[in-house]
């Protein structure tokens, strides 16, 4: 870890404006977090590599800022796909001409937008993630079953399910900015009451609520993309967001547990609930206005209902899908930490240093792989091609990592854990640019919610499920071969159950319900 990886971090790291401020400044926070006590010697290849893992983040999204596309092709031949295999000369010309005008990419005050919904990803995976990083210390604390640990680490996930079609609805029927700072305000104050809880119901119930709050979460990211983001800008878009997401529990996992490790479980929950709420006040300041979206409705225009959405044989292959990856997402970010820990043997600080490094990864390849995406469709590939191809391999990446987590020997092991990591970022990268195009504005906020609601489903079974097979088995073979299977699935449901990635043509005068 600390040969070629921090150099190639390194290069990575000099992309960004103030290189030579930057890492300093970072190595010197490093060293004074993790200022050790007087019996013990300085840990720097641990400040070293927080700092590396900090300025990856930052690299990431800054990469993803500053390449905007820039390439003129028939860009506007992907706003109605049906014309891409028929398209007569005048109609390459007019896509010409939409791609010069559009070549700029997304304004300065979306970017600010783009960076604040990013910046709220990242609060949001270390708030729902940060349990995972305590559970060895809660189960040891409050004297937790693997069965028990299991309905605490899914608890979030049902409550976050169950709400997802309601907030879904209330995207599409209210002013989406608001309804992610209500969210935003609810989901801090649960995370920043975790911390005061004494056993094992206020833990359950202060995660059923947090689940609640960041419902709101995907369906106004949708929303929002939808609306004021083409086609071919949003698998940028998406992966400004998706670096946000993994860049939160690379940060949680890894300083989350070195400071759990270090001052306690309880005061890391308290602090970081009541410092997240500091966030509304530029969201409150920046947040997308209303009056001129680039595409899309306004409030108030007619939008498809529930059961419309449902008959489409392509959201239903979506909700399919999700639910794979949410399987599959929630059993690494729940339970592959205590596998480190109790299964590998690993030390608190080791564990949180390779989910650390994975997640950074996650976040580097998502971003890339969003961008590259972006690239090739304004190269003049479909959406179906792309956007599908990448949620395929990602799947499929994972189904073929994840046993030999377990059957690798003590030093491969972590590297396995990493792969999986990359697998995931491949996949992430093009989910929700997907669910956007097909559903365009009108029902962005709806389907989101659907597909996410049948997602999460599928997500909450994997932490408890997972419980359960340990519990009966005594060992993670059979937990990650599942997850494997599970995975594998999700890519047969990426490739063939969705149809072609291309706006569906909703009927005319039809009211949502």
């Amino acid at each position: 870890m600390h040969g070629g990886a921090p150099k190639g971090a390194c290069r990575l790291l000099r992309k960004l404006p103030g290189y030579e401020v930057i890492l300093p400044i970072l190595e010197l926070a490093a060293s004074v977090l993790f200022a050790p006590s007087p019996q013990e010697r300085p840990p720097k290849p641990r400040a070293r590599f927080f700092a590396l893992t900090v300025g990856c983040m930052l690299s990431a999204v800054s990469i993803s800022l500053h390449e905007s596309p820039n390439h003129e092709s028939s860009v506007s031949l992907l706003e109605c796909p049906a014309l891409a295999m028929t398209s007569t000369p005048s109609e390459t010309v007019a896509g010409s001409q939409a791609a010069r005008a559009s070549s700029q990419g997304p304004s300065r005050a979306l970017l600010r937008v783009l960076v604040l919904l990013s910046l709220s990803a990242f609060i949001n995976f270390v708030d729902r993630g940060n349990l995972s990083a305590a559970a060895p210390l809660l189960k040891t604390e409050l004297a937790l079953s693997d069965p028990q640990l299991g309905i605490l680490l899914a608890a979030f996930f049902w409550s976050y399910a169950f709400f997802q079609i309601a907030s879904g609805w209330l995207v599409d029927r209210v002013s989406v900015k608001w309804m992610l700072a209500g969210g935003f305000f609810l989901w801090s104050v649960a995370t920043a009451a975790t911390g005061l809880a004494g056993s094992f119901a206020l833990l359950l119930a202060a995660r059923f609520v947090l689940g609640a709050g960041e419902s709101v979460v995907y369906p106004s990211y949708s929303k929002i993309l939808a609306r004021f983001f083409p086609e071919h800008q949003r698998g940028f878009a998406n992966s400004v967001i998706i670096t946000g997401f993994y860049a939160g529990p690379a940060f949680g996992l890894f300083f989350g547990g070195i400071l759990m490790g270090r001052y306690g479980w309880r005061s890391f929950f308290l602090v970081l609930g009541l410092l997240s709420l500091i966030w509304l006040a530029p969201w409150l300041q920046w947040m997308p206005r209303e009056e001129n979206p680039t595409s899309g409705n306004q409030q108030g225009e007619q939008t498809p209902g529930i059961l419309e959405i449902l008959k489409l044989r392509s959201a239903w292959g979506s909700c399919a899908a999700l639910a794979c990856l949410d399987y599959f997402s929630y059993f690494f970010l729940t339970w592959m930490p205590t596998y480190l820990v109790r299964g590998r043997n690993f030390s608190m600080g080791q564990m949180a240093s390779i989910m650390g490094a994975a997640y950074v990864l996650c976040a580097v390849v998502a971003a890339t792989c969003g961008k590259l995406s972006d690239r090739w469709i304004t190269a003049g590939a479909t959406p179906t091609l792309v956007r599908k191809g990448f949620t395929t391999a990602g799947m499929a990446g994972a189904a073929a990592f994840l046993v030999p987590c377990v059957l690798a020997g003590p030093r491969l092991a972590p590297v396995m854990v990493i792969l999986v990591a990359a697998s995931l970022g491949v996949c992430s990268s093009n989910v929700w640019a997907i669910t956007q195009t097909l559903a365009g504005p009108p029902a962005a906020g709806r389907w989101t919610g659907i597909q996410n609601f049948v997602g999460n489903l599928g997500g909450a079974v994997a932490p408890a499920l997972t419980g359960f097979v340990l519990g009966r088995t005594a060992h993670y073979f059979w937990a990650f071969a599942i997850t494997a299977i599970v995975s594998l699935l999700g890519a047969l449901c990426w490739a063939f159950w969705i149809g072609r990635v291309e706006p569906v043509a909703w009927p005319s005068g039809k009211v949502s319900s």
